[in-house]
């Protein structure tokens, strides 16, 4: 397999997302409390997760768009509480702010500078990873996200959207994370080649078919493999 360009997933195979999802929860909430505690008593956390969820099942049209599930989430929650307008804009940039604030794996950020000095990298991501704000953006080609895109992992057109913009064919490009069927499923039905960032060593879903061209336990290993068998880039 020779590979010319990489496609990285990024929440949970850079970092961990649910620690930055659950911070972000309760920033939002710990602002209610102080602003609106009529919104907060009648919408705990746990709520307002099950508010999320209805919006997300009512709105199937933004499955690929997680921000504006959220600012609806947040116009019904203040709705119910007999208010018309709601803070979307403050309680959005409280949210975004905690929720970028990842923490890498160790392996992550040495092993995406090894990689990203030989090979060209898209980020392809279905949530709202804001590579600035987080600081590592300088290491990237270009960022598709499904919000921008129209669609989200595992359909294949994020996946042609992120070749054409890397301007390499899909065969020649090798896409990398965590999710067994957003991930390895969506890209091989693109055409890219996959690999799997499996930390936790589990077994192939028998379900999902063909397994990944690769299956490693971190970036590290990514790293090596590239270098190993591909040479200079």
């Amino acid at each position: 397999m020779r590979i010319l360009a990489l496609t990285l997933d990024l929440d949970d195979t850079l970092w961990p997302v649910l620690p930055a999802l659950e911070c972000a929860d309760r920033e939002v909430d710990a602002w209610l409390r102080t602003h609106h505690p009529e919104v907060a008593t009648r919408w705990p956390i746990a709520a307002m997760r099950e508010l999320r969820a209805q919006v997300a099942a009512e709105r199937l049209d933004l499955a690929h768009d997680f921000t504006t599930q959220r600012q609806l989430t947040m116009q019904r929650a203040f709705a119910a509480c007999g208010l018309a307008e709601a803070p979307v804009e403050v309680l959005w940039e409280i949210y975004y702010a905690a929720r970028n604030r990842v923490e890498l794996y160790a392996d992550a950020l040495p092993a995406l500078e090894r990689i990203t000095a030989r090979w060209p990298v898209a980020s392809l991501t279905n949530g709202n990873a804001d590579l600035e704000r987080i600081g590592i953006h300088a290491h990237f080609h270009c960022h598709v996200c499904a919000r921008d895109t129209g669609v989200g992992k595992p359909d294949a057109r994020i996946f042609r959207e992120a070749a054409q913009r890397l301007g390499v064919a899909p065969e020649q490009i090798l896409h990398v994370g965590d999710d067994p069927g957003l991930d390895v499923c969506g890209a091989r039905d693109a055409g890219l080649r996959t690999a799997w960032i499996n930390r936790e060593g589990k077994p192939w879903p028998a379900g999902l078919g063909a397994p990944p061209d690769l299956d490693l336990p971190d970036m590290t290993a990514l790293a090596d493999w590239l270098e190993r068998s591909q040479g200079g880039g």
